[in-house]
């Protein structure tokens, strides 16, 4: 089994189809088929099959597509921190966050990092946590800000919690009260239409958590929608949301209501896969992160509703 035979063979599977594969990784199709050959005849086991002319992945594809695509990302990270030791002064740092984090914490710890390292290549993935635990678990991020579950996180990453939020009632008008009560409490929701996030954002499981936990079922008027959409879905009066209090600090159209003690409150993390060594690069952005973390709450900068662990 070559190297250069995975990632043929993970190119393939990607796109389903021998001559566009070939195009991509810049070979001619007869010599990729050969190479696919030769890896099928050394693993004892054919790759793809033809349906009704297409390409699919047999059983024994599917088993090696996640482990090829994981070698691969290995031997890239294992370049590039080879590259570093030798003072090429290139690297690469992949981020993955969730979307407030994306727009509240993310920008200026980036902002720091570019500062001090600007021939560092940045890329940054935006998406729910359960999508960033996929990624990092498959090699496709270096780190990730995500909101750790409540069954805690996938044993395969280290994840260190960072900080402490606590989420609000986002709505366009003051929501009611139970009798005798001054504060909001999940139960007041029980009757309300709730603007729902879609599956794979932690904000969606912690609603309807919180939800169930208070003995009812949310009553959902939209789901799927995105942070900005679910925002804008709540300013148009087609529900509530729980979201976290750093996202709706400049939205103007949309009421803000904090919840009774012991309200909703999420921990958020820092996490990485727990097999791989981590590149200077991306060393250097959790160095920041932390040291950003620490500043922050010296100087009294974090949003309201979040406190340092």
């Amino acid at each position: 089994m070559q190297l250069h035979q995975l990632k043929y063979f993970v190119a393939v599977a990607e796109v389903r189809h021998f001559t566009q594969a070939a195009d991509l990784v810049g070979i001619t199709q007869p010599s990729l088929s050969k190479q696919i050959h030769a890896l099928e005849d050394g693993l004892g086991a054919p790759l793809f099959e033809r349906v009704r002319g297409n390409i699919a992945l047999t059983a024994a594809g599917e088993v090696l597509l996640p482990l090829a695509k994981r070698i691969l990302a290995d031997v890239d990270t294992a370049t590039r921190e080879v590259q570093e030791l030798v003072g090429l002064r290139r690297g690469r740092v992949r981020l993955g966050a969730t979307p407030s984090l994306a727009t509240s914490l993310a920008p200026p710890v980036l902002r720091r990092f570019r500062d001090a390292h600007p021939t560092i290549d940045l890329r940054v993935e935006e998406s729910g946590s359960q999508d960033l635990v996929r990624d990092l678990l498959r090699g496709d991020l270096d780190l990730a800000l995500i909101i750790m579950p409540a069954q805690g996180t996938d044993p395969g990453l280290r994840a260190d919690p960072i900080l402490r939020e606590s989420l609000v009632v986002a709505s366009v008008e003051e929501l009611p009260t139970a009798p005798g009560a001054t504060q909001l409490r999940v139960d007041d929701l029980r009757d309300q239409p709730m603007v729902m996030f879609r599956e794979g954002y932690d904000l969606r499981d912690a609603t309807i958590q919180a939800c169930r936990e208070a003995g009812f079922e949310p009553t959902i008027a939209v789901d799927g929608g995105e942070m900005d959409a679910v925002l804008s879905f709540v300013e148009a009066g087609l529900g509530v949301a729980l979201v976290p209090g750093i996202v709706v600090a400049r939205r103007a159209g949309v009421r803000v209501t904090r919840l009774a003690p012991p309200g909703v409150r999420r921990t958020i993390a820092v996490a990485r896969r727990r097999d791989v060594v981590p590149t200077h690069a991306g060393r250097e952005l959790r160095r920041i992160l932390l040291e950003y973390v620490r500043d922050a709450t010296t100087d009294g900068d974090l949003p309201p509703g979040v406190e340092p662990l």
